[in-house]
This record gives C-alpha cells, sequence and structure tokens, in this order.
C-alpha cells in the first residue's frame, strides 16, 4: 500500500488478498484506488461517503432536469402533443 496524497492510497490488485484487513480500515479515512499493472482499475471507499455521493448526484441530476423543463415550458414555439397524438404517431393505436 501506498498513500499518494492526504486522502488517496494505492494497493494493486494482487496485494489486496495479503492486506484486506489493512485496507478495510484505511478506507474508513481515505479512498483506496486499486491499480493492476501499475494502472489504477477502481477505487473503494467508505460506504458513507459513497451514499453522500450518490445523493449529491441525484440532487444534481434533478436540478438539472427540472431547468431544462422549466426551460422548454418558457418556449414559444413549443407544440404540445398529446400522449393519444403520440400513440398514433409511433402506430401504437
Amino acid at each position: 500500500m501506498l498513500t499518494v496524497k492526504e486522502n488517496a492510497t494505492i494497493v494493486g490488485v494482487a496485494e489486496i488478498r495479503k492486506v484486506m484487513r489493512e485496507v478495510l480500515e484505511e478506507m474508513k479515512t481515505n479512498r483506496v484506488i486499486l491499480t493492476k499493472r501499475g494502472k489504477p482499475v477502481g477505487v473503494l471507499i467508505d460506504y458513507r461517503e459513497f451514499r453522500q455521493m450518490e445523493e449529491l448526484l441525484e440532487a444534481l441530476e434533478d436540478s438539472v432536469l427540472g431547468k431544462a423543463a422549466a426551460e422548454r415550458a418558457r418556449r414559444k414555439d413549443r407544440k404540445w402533443v398529446t400522449l393519444e397524438e403520440a400513440e398514433k404517431k409511433l402506430g401504437l393505436r
């Protein structure tokens, strides 16, 4: 294991079997970068940090989609299509 910066540690895939306990401890405070033949192949992070990242991504996605929907609703050249019309155009009715 090699700590490369304040919050990241590098561990080779072959080495991880030998040092799994240490890796699990390291994950509590640092991200652990898995490498194979010296190239990054994955990252291990604490589950709480993972959940926080997921929640942040979901909030950002909701924000972006909300802004896009609001922008479309403001367009003057918009044309509404009912569900029935869409189904007919797609040959579903």
